[in-house]
């Protein structure tokens, strides 16, 4: 496993435990979340911190599984299968990392159904 691909997986395994500090670990303090092609959603390790915050709070069950991986060196791009609580509400996602000096720098989304 390459240190971007270990990198990923460890902000992957946090966000499963949902464990925000773990979590934030991974990202840059300039880091952006956004969707494929489109605007960004967060902005910066607090914004990011907001968003997953209530995120676990709505959904405490919430997981993500790693479906398929190509690791590009600084990309590390991850097909996932995201299910918010057994037999609740699944999707699909690609993850785009963009890493910079061995933090996640940037994620884009691009979401389609399970």
């Amino acid at each position: 496993m390459s240190t971007s691909s270990g990198l990923v997986q460890r902000q992957l395994d946090a966000y499963n435990r949902q464990d925000i500090e773990a979590f934030l670990e991974c990202y840059t303090e300039d880091a952006v979340l956004g969707g494929l092609n489109g605007d960004i959603t967060q902005a910066g390790v607090e914004e990011i911190r907001a968003r997953h915050l209530e995120l676990f709070a709505q959904f405490p069950e919430n997981k993500a599984t790693i479906v398929n991986e190509m690791d590009l060196g600084s990309t590390v791009i991850l097909h996932e299968d995201v299910t918010r609580a057994p037999g609740g509400d699944q999707f699909q996602v690609a993850a785009i990392y963009t890493i910079r000096d061995d933090k996640i720098a940037r994620v884009d989304f691009a979401r389609g159904t399970a």
